[in-house]
């Protein structure tokens, strides 16, 4: 138990950072679509679309390598291991910036940022700044540092943050006022290159805060353990990039599958908005998996019985969590739905599917841990490849029937498929007892629960959230009476 509770500390830690960034970062777009035109915001949503597929390339799986490499019984230097991966990193990203730099006109073309190539060198060097980093990180993590990774990653949030609105709303202003005063650094027709000189400058100030992590210790590069870091991570890259188109390809579809050009986009802008509202399940999924690879990579040294438990109890509590933060977004939908604006509210119906859809992933992530412990990494590239398959096929037969409906039930019947899957595999060549009865118990009582909530519907608003206040207290209560949780010993601690 005591496993348990540290991983939900460090969940809770990383969670409130990312937390934190996500809305952060989120309220910028209010102000990025009240700046710059339509055409110039489709340039950065586009950029940074491929910077996510990027960066997954570029760190190639070497964070969930470095887990088990660190943890490796064959390789009892976690040093060796860290500096091994930090040099590979290193020697990849420099070559990235080398090759961007030498296709810099072909690559501001493909980009969409014709006349503009230092947007592109930019957001290269951004890139490889954060896919060097995401090693050092991932140490942190292994040094069970949440704290200092929090600070770390909200520092960089806050630098960006700061950096933009001095760029987008201060110097403009400044520059009607006072051009004298800003005109030797700031360039009114520069435009969108500020919000990407916003996030070089705040990569640059974390790889500066980051020193510690990458000195005080000698650099030793073993070739032998790199090669056997790339084929256990190689598959890792697979899953990754199969990972991020599965969760993007629906959109880069639809405009193709809807007859109607002008439908179409205005069906992906209902889809995609109401698919933020789903960004709580996201970003509990994100902070889990953060404290989780430690976790289960630390626990791997333990006893048989004790490890599968601490698995077991892992898998239980994220499901029980997942379906309480299910609960919580459907039951005040009315008041949460406000995050977007009230135009967008036809489409609010896919909420509920993509929530599901994500607690799913949720649950794969869990059972992934089978492979990355026998280091057969290749079976989570065949699931993401399986997942890709299914959502591509069912978008094909199902959008242009349903529109932006058929996107969400396609992601959820993939993730269903990647889990169901994934744990049939894993029961055959890891099995780990984990407590399905239970879990589908707790899915049902969430399946009640939810039917009555939702029934609660009466003209007085403060009437139903109150009703179902009473309903997520029930479900609480019903968890920490079968789970013989100490919640009141835990509460009295608090109050002294």
């Amino acid at each position: 138990m005591a496993g348990i509770k540290s991983l939900a500390k460090d969940t809770a830690i990383y969670g409130l950072s990312s937390i934190i960034g996500r809305f952060l970062n989120w309220c910028l777009v209010p102000l990025y679509t009240q700046v710059f035109p339509a055409a110039e915001y489709g340039v950065v949503t586009y950029v940074y679309s491929v910077v996510a597929l990027a960066l997954i390339i570029l760190t190639y799986g070497m964070e969930t390598g470095f887990f088990r490499f660190a943890n490796h019984e064959r390789w009892r230097d976690p040093m060796q291991v860290y500096s091994t991966a930090l040099i590979s990193l290193a020697v990849t990203s420099t070559a990235f910036i080398a090759l961007v730099w030498a296709f810099l006109p072909q690559a501001t073309h493909a980009m969409e940022c014709d006349g503009h190539p230092s947007f592109v060198l930019m957001m290269a060097v951004c890139v490889a700044i954060d896919a060097f980093l995401a090693l050092p990180f991932s140490y942190l993590r292994y040094r069970k540092r949440p704290m200092r990774f929090a600070l770390l990653r909200l520092v960089n949030i806050g630098v960006n943050i700061g950096l933009n609105l001095f760029f987008i709303i201060l110097c403009p202003w400044l520059w009607r006022v006072c051009p004298a005063a800003i005109s030797w650094f700031y360039d009114p027709d520069f435009g969108i290159g500020y919000i990407f000189l916003a996030n070089l400058i705040a990569s640059v100030v974390n790889i500066v805060m980051m020193l510690p992590e990458l000195t005080g210790f000698r650099y030793r590069f073993c070739g032998r353990l790199l090669r056997e870091m790339l084929i256990y991570s190689a598959p890792l890259l697979v899953l990754g990039v199969a990972g991020i188109m599965n969760q993007t390809i629906d959109k880069i579809l639809y405009p193709s599958l809807v007859a109607d050009a002008a439908e179409a986009m205005h069906g992906l802008g209902i889809y995609g908005a109401n698919y933020k509202i789903a960004i709580v399940m996201v970003m509990f999924i994100q902070a889990f998996r953060f404290a989780y690879e430690p976790f289960i990579f630390a626990r791997n040294k333990e006893a048989g019985a004790d490890r599968n438990k601490a698995y077991s109890d892992a898998m239980k509590y994220f499901v029980l969590f997942g379906l309480g933060i299910f609960l919580f977004v459907m039951f005040y939908l009315d008041i949460l739905k406000y995050f977007i604006s009230p135009k967008y509210f036809e489409g609010l119906r896919v909420v509920p599917l993509i929530m599901l859809a994500e607690l799913f992933f949720g649950i794969f992530f869990n059972l992934s841990l089978w492979y990355k412990l026998t280091d057969k990494t290749i079976w989570g590239a065949w699931f993401s490849l399986l997942g890709l398959a299914v959502t591509v096929v069912l978008n094909i037969i199902l959008v242009p029937r349903m529109g932006y409906m058929g996107c969400a039930l396609a992601a959820l019947a993939s993730y269903f498929i990647m889990m169901i899957t994934s744990y049939f595999v894993g029961r055959a060549k890891y099995p780990i007892p984990y407590p399905v009865g239970r879990i589908l118990a707790y899915f049902g009582l969430a399946a009640v629960i939810f039917a009555a909530g939702m029934a609660m519907d009466t003209p007085l608003r403060a009437v139903n959230w109150a009703a179902r206040a009473v309903l997520l207290v029930a479900y609480v209560a019903v968890i920490v009476r079968c789970e013989h949780i100490p919640l009141a010993a835990a509460l009295k601690r608090l109050r002294r």
